[in-house]
């Protein structure tokens, strides 16, 4: 009788020990900071509420994170719809030799929806343009970056000689964090049109499109 393989050992999924315990701490306390903005806002983020928030010794937050400015600045890049919900499109978009006019409309029809549908991310916006921060104000030079790579890629389409695109895209990106600012804090229509109703967003989205078409040529 023929002695079969013996099957090698499965390798467990560590769940429990150090390493791991550490990784749910770090989380939870970054979860926290988002807490503590939703309840106490701006001036509330403090090491004393967050620890408090996430139920750990505040000591642990210098260990792990250093200061409260490296916490902010990893929370706010794990909402920032650019380096999260985005980033494989537009990785994907830089390593092209140029965007299409469609690319760039799903780019920000996705940014909108996001901020629709993210409350959090709505309080960091709002943060953004009522109080200095320096996190966000390397989070904001980050995000123009970027931009500016996407944009010389669009701009290989242009045909309209009298084209401004970075007006008109600045115009839309503006508008559309606005709608989606107002359509949440205020809950009133806007010119009309209620941003909760699909109807009202698509007449937003085909008139962005329009817009895009005739300045792209």
């Amino acid at each position: 009788m023929k002695e079969g393989k013996s099957a090698s050992p499965k390798t467990r999924k560590v769940t429990s020990g150090p390493l791991r315990e550490k990784e749910r701490t770090m989380n939870r306390i970054v979860n926290a900071v988002g807490k503590v903005l939703k309840k106490k806002g701006y001036p509330g983020l403090t090491i004393a509420n967050i620890a408090l928030e996430a139920k750990v010794d505040r000591k642990l937050i210098y260990t792990y994170f250093g200061n409260l400015d490296n916490l902010v600045d990893l929370f706010i890049s794990k909402r920032d719809y650019w380096k999260t919900k985005a980033k494989t499109s537009i990785d994907k978009l830089l390593a092209q030799d140029h965007i299409s006019q469609e690319e760039m409309e799903s780019l920000l029809i996705g940014q909108f929806n996001s901020v629709m549908s993210d409350a959090t991310l709505q309080r960091i916006l709002q943060w953004e343009l009522s109080q200095h921060s320096e996190s966000l104000r390397r989070l904001a030079d980050e995000r123009e970056v970027v931009g500016e790579q996407l944009i010389q890629k669009l701009e290989k389409n242009i045909t309209n000689s009298d084209s401004d695109i970075r007006a008109l895209l600045a115009l839309q990106t503006a508008g559309l964090y606005y709608l989606a600012l107002h359509a949440n804090s205020n809950g009133s229509t806007f010119c009309g049109l209620d941003l909760h109703k699909e109807e009202d967003r698509e007449r937003i989205f085909q008139a962005l499109k329009r817009l895009l078409k005739a300045e792209i040529g």
